[in-house]
């Protein structure tokens, strides 16, 4: 694990460019990662290589550039918009002899301070243990010496193999607590079920403005805010959409692009609203020049925790910022595929509300019991 940066701390940013398409919008989404986590950022470092270095990922020239710029900015922070190696990340500090975080790291610590529920607190303090062990197999080399002096020995073990027990014991209890959980949402789960209501998840990438949306539906006053992952924590509502069709609503957490696998794995609690929803809302923001890698990413999340068979509507969204108009797009058969809204302002909703109904009713027509 890595210290948590404070408010104030001064960073320098790092990207590096492999010759991915999306390298401008991957260094203002590392911005905006910085300052949600709030870090100030003093300099951005960029570069291009054909491939990591083994030893800093970024080679020497770089690394010496790096610290001039930590060095004139009076920086205390590296940020990397890339995944290090432990083996990498001392080398780093060494040179700078200042902290470095890498994109995991760092979006584990705003997760850090953005949960607010048990559950959330649960699953993000389960993600950190999980990545923190991979720093204690493959990088923490000094915690090998066998501990020694008064007070200090221990049975023959290893200050490593120590840790990794407190390790292994701290996250069966954190998925044992999940594991409650789990439970609880599958009751949850059965009780809609019987009341034949229609169950609704919001996803999107991070700040499309799914809580914004979720808010107007349900008239709600869930957290909603110009940040990345301003929601972590799932809140479902019922709401009644038109023709009187009973729909839980829920809002997820946003997804983002190289979303650390012990994140998705430690939300997995979480993500199960998803897993068996009936529909997904797909939030996309239309005024995004990089609309489409992101939904790719969702997807591609999607897939990942097994919601990539769960039906779904596109609902592009800040319309009114992109200057589109409200409106739907159905397919051969007449099933609405997308809609164009303003969560922000409330244009399109109704386009939305219908849509709902026609599938609650499709729904309890062919079934009479809507499925999970």
């Amino acid at each position: 694990m890595f210290d948590r940066p404070r408010g104030g701390d001064r960073a320098v940013l790092v990207s590096l460019d492999f010759g991915n398409l999306d390298f401008a919008e991957s260094q203002e989404e590392i911005r905006r990662l910085a300052e949600s986590a709030g870090v100030e950022p003093v300099a951005v470092i960029k570069g291009k290589r054909q491939r990591p270095d083994a030893a800093t990922y970024a080679g020497s020239g770089k690394v010496e550039e790096i610290a001039e710029a930590v060095q004139s900015a009076g920086a205390s922070l590296v940020l990397f918009n890339h995944d290090l190696s432990p083996a990498q990340q001392r080398n780093l500090e060494k040179r700078f002899e200042c902290r470095v975080v890498d994109r995991s790291s760092l979006i584990l610590d705003i997760f850090a301070q953005r949960a607010r529920s048990h559950e959330g607190k649960l699953q993000v303090e389960l993600a950190q243990l999980e990545h923190l062990a991979t720093r204690l197999v493959r990088g923490w080399t000094h915690l090998e010496r066998q501990k020694g002096g008064i007070g200090l020995r221990g049975p023959g073990e290893t200050q490593l193999e120590t840790d990794r027990q407190l390790l292994r014991k701290r996250v069966k209890v954190l998925k044992d607590k999940l594991d409650t959980v789990h439970r609880q949402r599958q009751t949850q789960r059965r009780a809609r079920q019987r009341g034949q209501a229609l169950s609704v998840s919001l996803v999107g990438y991070t700040n499309a403005g799914k809580s914004t949306l979720f808010n107007r539906l349900t008239h709600s006053e869930a957290y909603a805010a110009d940040q990345l992952f301003a929601t972590l924590d799932t809140t479902s509502r019922r709401i009644s959409g038109a023709g009187g069709a009973a729909i839980i609503m829920s809002d997820t957490v946003g997804f983002i692009r190289d979303l650390p696998h012990t994140l998705v794995a430690a939300f997995s609690a979480t993500l199960e609203e998803t897993v068996h929803a009936d529909l997904l809302l797909h939030v996309v923001d239309a005024s995004s020049p990089a609309r489409d890698d992101q939904i790719a990413e969702v997807n591609k999340v999607l897939v990942e925790i097994g919601a990539d068979s769960v039906p779904q509507v596109v609902v592009f969204n800040k319309i009114d910022a992109a200057g589109l108009q409200p409106g739907v797009e159905r397919d051969q058969y007449g099933k609405i595929v997308s809609v164009r809204v303003s969560a922000k302002t409330g244009v399109g909703l109704e386009f939305l509300r219908v849509m709902l109904a026609e599938l609650h009713e499709t729904q309890r027509s062919a079934t009479g019991v809507v499925a999970a």
